[in-house]
């Protein structure tokens, strides 16, 4: 068994760095202060372009569409930002689900 579970239907969802964004915090690494969420963008919220200065970002599309340079990602769709890489913006085509791991403090500039 793992050391660690979590069920998400017991966690609330709490805003994000966006109007539009809400997180679940599934983990938080104390030591590096990392960070696995789960991750919901409203239908048509658009976040922009930015960079994480202080972590490096993976994504996995659970659920939903959205757009980036004219491209529709949808489930199965991964994405890696590394730390301070530009990256976006993104287009929530309808409401999307991801899983995304932050390996670092989650800030956005």
């Amino acid at each position: 068994m793992f050391p660690y579970t979590v069920a998400s239907s017991t966690l609330p969802w709490q805003p994000g760095p966006y109007p539009g964004v809400d997180l679940q915090i599934l983990h938080k690494n104390s030591a590096t202060g990392g960070v696995t969420v789960l991750r919901r963008f409203r239908a048509g919220v658009t976040v922009p372009a930015h960079t994480h200065p202080l972590a490096n970002e993976s994504v996995y599309i659970l659920a939903g569409e959205w757009e980036e340079s004219g491209v529709v990602y949808g489930p199965g769709d991964f994405f890696y930002a590394p730390r301070g890489e530009r990256h976006g913006p993104h287009v929530a085509k309808n409401e999307v689900i991801s899983v995304t791991v932050f390996d670092g403090p989650l800030t956005v500039a």
